[in-house]
């Protein structure tokens, strides 16, 4: 055998693809599973409450593994603070949309007060309206940075209201202080996820209704 065949030359090492590299299926899915999980701890901790809903509750609601929860969240205080983030950032949004389409119309300050009370009941009361009554009523169980954050939407969230009611206020509309009348209007709204029944009691159209006349009264 001659001693002197070279071996043959090793193929190239393969290119590595410009850009990032593609997600797996179970990369891309993680965005989606986050947000079922979202949905179902606020459906359970609207109807069970928080500390009655365990982790093995909403990893069965979306069909998940007992503990595949973790994977997303650290604890369930951590989905808790989701479900309230997302509720409130979601409020703002369909807020801002609702404000928007009725200031294209109207700037008449009681028009648009009657469009933030009915949107406000949508929220609270209207379909896949599991959030906002959670962050009502489960903030116990949040620690203070997460209270923190989600002070900061509600505060963002309500200034909308604030230039309304002074403008009510200042037609003589609205005779109570504002920063007041704006922190009872929202604990009467708020109450309503107590009693609201949509089989038995009136539509949200006549909510509003009897809101508006409840708040600025016949003069």
């Amino acid at each position: 055998m001659d001693r002197n065949i070279s071996a043959p030359p090793l193929p190239d090492p393969p290119r590595r693809p410009r850009g990032r590299p593609r997600k797996t299926v179970d990369a891309r899915d993680d965005g989606n599973r986050r947000q079922a999980l979202i949905r179902a701890a606020a459906q359970l901790f609207h109807r069970k409450g928080f500390d009655a809903t365990s982790t093995r509750d909403i990893a069965a609601a979306v069909g998940m593994h007992s503990g595949s929860p973790f994977y997303h969240f650290k604890s369930k205080g951590e989905l808790l603070h989701a479900v309230m983030e997302e509720g409130m950032r979601a409020a703002i949004a369909q807020q801002a949309d609702a404000l928007s389409k009725s200031e294209q119309t109207t700037t008449d300050p009681r028009w648009l007060l009657a469009i933030l009370i009915r949107n406000q009941f949508d929220v609270l009361l209207g379909p896949g309206s599991d959030f906002i009554p959670v962050m009502l009523y489960e903030s116990r169980s949040l620690n203070a940075r997460q209270r923190a954050s989600l002070v900061q939407l509600q505060s963002d969230y309500e200034a909308a209201w604030t230039p309304v009611l002074e403008a009510l206020h200042a037609a003589g509309h609205l005779r109570a202080d504002v920063k007041l009348a704006r922190l009872l209007i929202f604990g009467a709204l708020n109450w309503s996820v107590q009693w609201y029944d949509a089989r038995k009691d009136a539509t949200l159209d006549d909510l509003t209704t009897a809101a508006m006349a409840l708040f600025l009264p016949a003069a």
